[in-house]
């Protein structure tokens, strides 16, 4: 069967993604755990995994984990790093995020971070998630957005348009398996749609080395001069990702967007 852009980007660079700062230790995964604040009783499934990060947190917080990812390779990162750190209720799982093969109501939480935005079908995700989860469950996401009229105050709304395609068009040149990174009320209406009830939704900073950025995509040299350009030709892109020199390396910020929905009881 032929692999899907996805599997091909992050096949490669799978083992880079299991030492990324970003995903290993980001300021959202922390986050997300104390927000989710899981039971230990919990059936937890975490989908688009990557490396694991995500599901090897809240491993030791739980009964059970299942890691699900369309990837392969990072799925064998995950089952690696589990055993590397003695995670025994880790299960891995081969899943298409629109297409998840479990059975109804078997979750009492699903969680997924920093994966949506390649998603072709979020709206299918959603509502996949939905079904898994046991009545009362537990949603959780963490993902980029694009940038809003709340975070782009001074624009008109066409300006915050414009800006918001210009993000996505910056991420598919660094990834061209990059979909879209929605809106926090776009991803209010899909869970809200699906019968999901938002109990919580913040943002947080996500401070992001271009370098290390662009070298875990394996950027050619011309690309990574085409995304430098990108940062600070645009006015409003560069207002809403605000690059900047620290340290001796270029560095912006991408808006992460933290929610948790509940299924009803």
């Amino acid at each position: 069967m032929k692999r899907s852009l996805v599997q091909e980007q992050f096949g490669v660079s799978a083992s880079d993604y299991a030492s990324s700062a970003v995903h290993a230790r980001g300021p959202s995964l922390q986050r997300l755990v104390d927000v989710v604040a899981a039971q230990s009783t919990c059936r937890a499934l975490d989908v688009a995994t990557g490396a694991g990060h995500t599901a090897l947190a809240f491993a030791p917080l739980v009964a059970h984990v299942v890691a699900s990812d369309i990837t392969d390779e990072m799925l064998a990162e995950t089952a690696r790093l589990a055993v590397e750190r003695g995670l025994a209720n880790v299960e891995t799982a081969k899943a298409d995020a629109s297409k998840l093969p479990f059975e109804d109501s078997s979750f009492d939480l699903v969680t997924c971070r920093l994966a949506a935005h390649h998603f072709p079908d979020p709206g299918a995700f959603v509502a996949e998630s939905w079904r898994v989860l046991r009545p009362g469950g537990t949603f959780a996401l963490v993902d980029n957005v694009s940038p809003d009229e709340a975070m782009l105050p001074l624009a008109t709304p066409a300006e915050v348009m414009n800006a918001a395609r210009a993000f996505n068009i910056y991420e598919k040149t660094r990834d061209p398996s990059h979909a879209r990174a929605l809106t926090v009320d776009e991803w209010h209406s899909l869970m809200q749609r699906s019968g999901l009830a938002v109990a919580s939704s913040e943002l947080l900073d996500q401070h992001i080395p271009f370098e290390s950025w662009t070298q875990r995509m394996r950027c050619t040299p011309e690309t990574v001069e085409v995304l430098r350009s990108m940062l600070f030709d645009d006015d409003l892109l560069r207002t809403f990702l605000r690059p900047r020199e620290e340290n001796g390396g270029l560095v912006f910020t991408l808006q992460e967007a933290i929610i948790v929905a509940k299924k009803p009881g």
